[in-house]
């Protein structure tokens, strides 16, 4: 949930911006992306402030604050190590990397959906009282997440260091495009769901175990070898997981942290694609019902 913001705190952002005016006519698809890519803009100041409170709140919240950015993955890590290469007796060379180089970019990826759903919502106080683009929530909400995947290199650089030296490649450089697909593919989806959890209450609560099983559908725990074998006794759960924007993306990330090689050009490419034309749509939807927000909330 993000950072529940008090009226004088967001009154001097706010204020240093144009209140947006109703009109008599509603803008068409073109007027309302139009008008969301001048929200986002022109508020781009008041964006970092928003950014800046949720990782201060969060900081805050817990002992060890944004520490836990570093020490979760490496925990995380530990568990699946001891579960699939001692419990279950999987072989997998360096698994620990492995594994870490899908757990930093999930740990992303539900963290940043989850806090952007909760974007609108738990603004309810501040949406009835201040005239302002409410898009500007989620689009916080989900660039707050950069700061704290940033964390994550943290143990990532310490694990290639110290355990897995002969893994450091120039591959490692193309991080940031893999990164790139996925915060594209994140601000279409979180947009959406910011939007509809305004109306759909329960979003929040389905959406942990959505993501657990989406997780578990993603080549997060196994390697493209493992979803070959599934296809041959299981074809269509096989072609499910393959269809997955995380196929690509976790496969990715595996690529140019644990093998050293460049990404799937094509399949980043695609998801990049599709992601871009979700955002499109997204944007629509949320500033297509974003009048209402005030009188549902």
């Amino acid at each position: 949930m993000g950072p529940v913001l008090p009226f004088a705190a967001m009154q001097r952002p706010l204020a240093e911006f144009p209140v947006a005016r109703s009109t008599a006519t509603r803008p068409g698809p073109i007027g309302l992306l139009g008008s969301a890519a001048r929200d986002v803009w022109t508020r781009r100041r008041l964006i970092r402030y928003l950014v800046r409170a949720d990782l201060k709140k969060k900081g805050n919240d817990t002992l060890f604050g944004n520490v836990w950015w570093i020490l979760d993955p490496l925990l995380q890590m530990s568990v699946y190590v001891v579960l699939v290469s001692i419990i279950f007796q999987r072989s997998q060379p360096d698994y620990g990397l492995f594994i870490f180089a899908a757990i930093l970019p999930w740990k992303w990826f539900s963290s940043a959906i989850g806090d952007a759903i909760s974007s609108v919502s738990g603004q309810d106080r501040l949406i009835k009282q201040v005239q302002f683009p409410k898009i500007v929530l989620p689009v916080a909400a989900i660039l707050a997440g950069i700061a704290q995947f940033a964390f994550g290199m943290i143990p990532l650089a310490a694990l290639l260091v110290i355990l897995y030296p002969d893994r450091i490649s120039p591959t490692l450089a193309l991080i940031p495009v893999v990164a790139f697909v996925q915060l594209i593919f994140m601000l279409a989806l979180g947009v959406f769901v910011s939007a509809l959890n305004v109306f759909f209450r329960d979003v929040g609560n389905v959406s942990r175990h959505v993501l657990r099983l989406w997780f578990y559908l993603s080549p997060g725990l196994y390697g493209a070898d493992v979803i070959n074998g599934v296809a041959q006794s299981h074809r269509y759960l096989a072609a499910l997981i393959k269809i997955n924007p995380f196929y690509p993306i976790l496969n990715g990330y595996r690529s140019v942290i644990y093998e050293g090689t460049a990404p799937d050009w094509q399949g980043l490419g695609v998801v990049l694609l599709v992601s871009v034309g979700l955002l499109v749509a997204s944007v629509w939807f949320f500033k297509r019902v974003e009048p209402t927000f005030a009188k549902v909330l």
